[in-house]
């Protein structure tokens, strides 16, 4: 078994875990995540980044924001490093998984220094990010091997989290409102009515306890499947909350497959790029849990008439809507970027074995760029 999918596997429990510790009863990171809210909220500008997989968990927790009435400039780290001046009175949410990036501690450092508020979200306590900023949610979880999993996920359900927190309070009271949770329900269709935090939770957890034991069913169809095929370009399209997911998808085909793909809304996608469609393209597909789903599954189906190859990932998606169809357990629409990611992953490290790389292995890249110029780690320059 790779390391990569083990990775994968105890990712349920990963962040089940998280969920404890920021909203259960007796969870170690409530504070913080007071402490934060308390910060966006009273910031006239907030800033959302990362950069990497942490970019990507802005992107999938961005829309909570925007939803519910509160919006954040979403810029990936390095743009903002090199080409914004911040207003005093804003904050930064900075997500970081070992919080040493170099891109991450410059930042930083530069907005620190500009008066901003810093709120930092890692895996690591003692990486720069903690350091350096006024609050830091710390997500204390075991750090993967090479791929971004478990750092990946983790760090967006905490992002959620405050974006959940901000926007309940905003909205009204976080601990006493009551609204339904199952299946599809938008934020913009309850964000009157805010769930509360113990039906979050609940909800999230009933969520990852049911993808925990459909992983094998997943593997399964995976191991069946004729979507999975070396060397074939592959583009990936989301939506909302999902749009994160597609690029970390992307982003594992670089990494654990060694191969090119492309990521982008679903709907940008429609306004010219879709003249590359050709036989035997592969496409992998987010159906977002309340919008845009007859739309989507029209785009699907004329895929495959044009002669792709379809992989949907989605909830009560028809089993005949695309060539590999992965269905995810009940998760309200704006939180399925938590578990959505996961068939995803599991094909990425199939299609590895199967196209014969090591996922497990970077060949060029660092697990924690600290350097700006080049490529290549200090050891590889040298020779």
């Amino acid at each position: 078994m790779t390391h990569f999918l083990k990775d994968i596997l105890r990712q349920p429990e990963e962040l089940q875990r998280t969920v404890e510790l920021l909203e259960g009863p007796n969870g170690a990171g409530r504070g913080a995540l007071e402490a934060a809210t308390a910060a966006v909220r009273g910031a006239r500008h907030v800033y959302l980044t990362g950069i990497g997989s942490s970019w990507h968990a802005a992107l999938n927790v961005s829309g909570m924001f925007h939803q519910g009435g509160h919006p954040v400039y979403l810029l990936d780290a390095d743009e903002l490093l090199r080409f914004a001046v911040f207003p005093k009175d804003s904050a930064m949410i900075l997500i970081s998984r070992s919080g040493k990036s170099t891109e991450i501690v410059q930042l930083a450092r530069k907005v620190r220094q500009a008066g901003v508020t810093v709120i930092g979200i890692t895996n690591v306590p003692e990486g720069t990010l903690a350091k350096e900023a006024h609050t830091v949610i710390v997500v204390p979880i075991k750090l993967d091997h090479a791929i971004s999993v478990n750092t990946y996920t983790t760090l967006a359900l905490a992002a959620g989290m405050l974006a959940h927190t901000v926007v309940a309070e905003t909205s009204g009271s976080s601990s006493g409102a009551k609204a339904p949770l199952a299946g599809t329900a938008s934020m913009s269709e309850r964000k009157l009515r805010p769930p509360n935090d113990s039906e979050l939770a609940a909800s999230l957890s009933n969520a990852l306890g049911q993808t925990g034991r459909v992983i094998p069913e997943w593997q399964e169809q995976i191991a069946r499947s004729a979507w999975l095929a070396p060397r074939t370009t592959t583009y990936f399209l989301a939506r909302g909350a999902s749009l994160g997911s597609a690029y970390e998808a992307r982003l594992m085909w670089e990494e654990g497959v060694k191969s090119p793909a492309t990521a982008m809304g679903t709907g940008s996608f429609r306004h010219g790029p879709q003249e590359i469609v050709s036989k035997g393209i592969r496409f992998g597909m987010w159906m977002d849990g309340a919008q845009m789903r007859e739309q989507d599954f029209a785009v699907a189906s004329d895929l495959r008439k044009l002669g792709a190859n379809v992989m949907l990932i989605g909830q009560k998606v028809p089993d005949g809507a695309g060539d590999l169809v992965f269905q995810l357990p009940a998760i309200p629409a704006e939180w399925q970027f938590l578990i959505d990611i996961i068939p995803a992953q599991l094909v990425a490290e199939r299609l590895a074995g199967l196209s014969g790389v090591d996922c497990d292995t970077f060949r060029l890249s660092s697990y924690i760029v600290e350097e700006e110029g080049g490529l290549l780690p200090k050891e590889r320059k040298k020779n």
